[in-house]
């Protein structure tokens, strides 16, 4: 028997009719045997995330304020599951424990790690399967740095002989015992732990969406889904916002080599979105893979005459943004050109003394500054394959009217990113998806 991890995410743990969802899927399968919870989220748009209501609980204890108005509606989230699933389980012990050293002071980190604790505790119950204390399984060190290797070995050793377990998300333990949480995508990182430590078949990523899609939605309508991609491009995308998943949350099963699957709890059929290692056996299509791309960047543009004969000018410039604290997000360039993109919202008041640093230190002959560009990046692991794929491209800008501001194009011709205003980053990702998806489709 194979053996797949399953994280199911708040939107999927925040109800009891939720819940039985999870169970339904849970059922369907025997493989699925070690499931890791994140803390229940919203039920309505209206509503809060239990973990936020434990922030503001921590934050009330730190103010010395009363938790209670806070906490009892924390209290109350589980209580109304338990009742009404009917389980016969109290969780009225966990509910104290939790609510006293919070009230005494307990750290945030040791706050927001007990909405997925008392989840896991509450599904164990539903699920009559055994319970176990991420506190036992993810380590940090003595200043909170978390500790991959050890972790996996710890991992590997204590579900070695457990048949089937759940396991809450987001949180470890440093060696005095006090509480350490993950950082971004905490819960997909502990899924993604658990399920390298057991060498699983497969790694299901349930959600409330049905896989990764095209494109964004709230810009095109209604785009295709990804049925199948690679983790190289499943980086490319997350890096210009595509956010169901990123990529930096499955780095363990990436290593590995494990196979995971975005799914949807609320359409159980529908076939996400598979990532793996490579797709070498899928053939070119012309379709791409995916669209995406953020605003709000800034372009410092040199020009110097010779400056691909002058050694040492482009380490002279990544120094001055070194010393400014300044890291770079793309450097296209050309035989006397070169031009650093970064950021908007990273350079506060320091582009001035930027600029002026680069002048003083690489006397180019000029300097232009370009605000308010956008970068979208066309992702397919068959771009390359396909002759053309760059002119059909540019022929959608230029036949939607857009102006490119940039053009860089990686050597492994996994993607090209244009830039252009700040104002035509919608139209652009029309015109892209229009090309490559519509028009291929019909």
């Amino acid at each position: 028997m194979g053996v797949r991890i399953c994280k199911f995410g708040g939107s999927s743990v925040a109800d009891a009719n939720q819940l039985r969802k999870v169970r339904a899927i849970i059922d369907e399968c025997e493989e699925r045997r070690f499931i890791v919870p994140s803390a229940p989220g919203r039920r309505a748009p209206d509503d809060d995330k239990v973990t936020d209501l434990l922030y503001r609980a921590h934050e009330a204890a730190i103010r010395g304020d009363a938790i209670d108005p806070i906490f009892d509606r924390i209290a109350l989230r589980y209580r109304q599951i338990a009742d009404d699933l009917g389980l016969d389980f109290d969780l009225e012990a966990a509910l104290a424990e939790v609510h006293d050293r919070i009230a005494a002071g307990a750290g945030a980190e040791y706050a927001a790690s007990r909405g997925e604790y008392l989840s896991a505790l509450l599904i164990a119950s539903f699920l009559d399967r055994p319970f176990i204390d991420a506190a036992e399984l993810v380590c940090f060190d003595a200043e909170g740095r978390f500790l991959a290797e050890e972790t996996q070995m710890r991992v590997s050793s204590r579900l070695a002989d457990v048949e089937a377990a759940v396991i809450p998300g987001f949180y470890g333990a440093r060696p005095d015992g006090g509480i350490s949480t993950l950082s971004r995508g905490g819960s997909d990182v502990s899924g993604a732990i658990i399920a390298r430590g057991v060498d699983a078949d497969l790694y299901e990523n349930w959600t409330d969406v049905s896989g990764l899609l095209m494109a964004d939605p709230r810009i095109v309508d209604a785009p295709d889904t990804i049925a199948v991609l690679t983790y190289r491009e499943l980086r490319e995308l997350a890096y210009m916002g595509a956010t169901v998943l990123h990529d930096e949350a499955i780095f363990p099963v990436r290593e590995a080599g494990i196979p995971v699957h975005i799914r949807n709890t609320n359409d159980p059929d529908a076939p996400g979105t598979l990532i793996r290692r490579g797709a070498e056996d899928a053939p070119p299509t012309g379709r791409i893979t995916g669209i995406a791309g953020r605003k709000d960047f800034t372009i410092i543009a040199l020009e110097k005459t010779l400056m691909n004969a002058e050694i040492g000018f482009g380490r002279r410039v990544l120094g001055v943004l070194e010393r400014h604290g300044i890291s770079w997000e793309h450097i296209p360039s050309g035989i006397d050109t070169l031009s650093i993109v970064l950021k908007t919202d990273g350079l506060d008041d320091r582009l001035e003394s930027l600029t002026a640093g680069i002048e003083a230190e690489c006397q180019p002959d000029s300097i232009e500054i370009h605000r308010g560009i956008a970068l979208i990046a066309t992702v397919g692991r068959g771009m390359s394959h396909v002759p053309g794929t760059a002119a059909r491209l540019f022929s959608a800008l230029a036949e939607a009217g857009i102006n490119i501001r940039m053009i860089d194009q990686g050597s492994s011709e996994l993607n090209i990113i244009v830039g252009v205003e700040n104002a035509d980053f919608e139209r652009t990702v029309r015109a892209i998806y229009d090309r490559f998806v519509t028009d291929t489709a019909s």
